[in-house]
């Protein structure tokens, strides 16, 4: 929980700025992107010159271009040294990637996040782990700003909260979490529109993409442990990007057998991005900032520099512990 009065600290920081500089981490999920621009029209709508943006590689997810991504701008635009700048769902500076500069420069940093890993950067650390989403946090300053919550808002802060909480089935979906959401709605909130948008629509290509990759699970049943690799000719041959397949890793974590999941995505330069996820059993965050990434107990990533194998081998001797 967050203490009203660091709350109220942001609150009067962004109030008293009349431009406001947004970032969030890179390779948005809809917790970043709906928390961002969820406030960042709320900004806009109470007269604040807006400008938001992540790092590279600048490409919006396509499940979800239907939020407000008009307030985006590409990396190289981003103001150099803003005079006030707000993070949100970034666990880390180096999780903005090269906006991470801007941040440095930044006159005051608010760090709007809910991340376990999260030590408190920033001149005014909103951070909650205990949060089911960046999103729930946005709401907060919100009230605190006293910003009304449009259907549109609404809609951004719902995405983050659908998205993150699994669409309210991982455990930190708690009775104020619902309730948050029952209000979201009621402001004209579409759950519909997220739910067609994020879950129930892909390219064919998706199919093929995942096919592939599916194919080659492992199940490694001492472990409890399913794994799989998935390579950026296998997007080329299907004719789709890295976007497209963000459900990949809920197919793969479908196996009954395995507590943990565990998709290696080889990128065209060779870095190798790891999604894990959990079933409750392992603290696939903690195992993932052992390995330089983050993210929370049931859901947590990493990058490996090298062989997908051996980068999920990495996590294969590190699943004892985190048990």
């Amino acid at each position: 929980m967050i203490e009203r009065q660091l709350i109220e600290k942001a609150a009067a920081a962004i109030a008293a700025s009349g431009k406001l500089v947004l970032a969030c981490h890179v390779g948005p999920d809809g917790d970043a992107l709906g928390s961002m621009l969820g406030f960042g029209v709320a900004a806009r709508t109470a007269g604040k010159t807006v400008v938001a943006g992540f790092g590279s590689p600048f490409v919006v997810p396509a499940n979800l271009s239907f939020l407000p991504v008009e307030l985006l701008v590409d990396p190289g635009e981003f103001p150099k040294a803003p005079e006030t700048m707000v993070v949100f769902d970034a666990g880390s500076p180096d999780r903005l990637a090269e906006l991470g500069g801007p941040a440095g420069n930044a006159g005051t940093l608010v760090v709007i996040d809910h991340h376990v890993t999260n030590e408190g950067f920033g001149d005014i650390p909103l951070v909650d782990p205990g949060a089911a989403a960046t999103g729930v946090i946005v709401a907060d300053v919100l009230d605190a700003l006293g910003w009304p919550i449009t259907p549109e808002i609404a809609t951004c802060l719902l995405t983050a909260i659908v998205t993150d909480t699994g669409r309210f089935q991982y455990a930190n979906t708690t009775a104020p979490t619902l309730e948050l959401a029952a209000r979201l709605v009621d402001a004209g909130a579409r759950p519909e529109q997220i739910s067609q948008n994020v879950y129930e629509e892909a390219p064919f290509g998706y199919l093929k993409a995942a096919g592939a990759a599916l194919s080659r699970a492992v199940l490694d049943s001492e472990q409890s442990m399913v794994s799989t690799v998935i390579n950026h000719e296998d997007l080329q041959v299907a004719g789709v990007d890295w976007g497209d397949i963000d459900n990949l890793i809920n197919t793969l974590r479908l196996a009954e057998e395995a507590d943990v999941a565990v998709l290696a995505k080889v990128n065209g330069d060779g870095h190798v991005k790891v999604s894990l996820r959990s079933r409750g059993a392992t603290d696939v965050g903690a195992l993932a900032a052992e390995l330089g990434g983050g993210g929370h107990r049931l859901a947590a990533g990493f990058t490996y520099e090298g062989d997908p194998e051996k980068a999920i081998d990495e996590v294969r001797k590190r699943l004892e512990v985190h048990r």
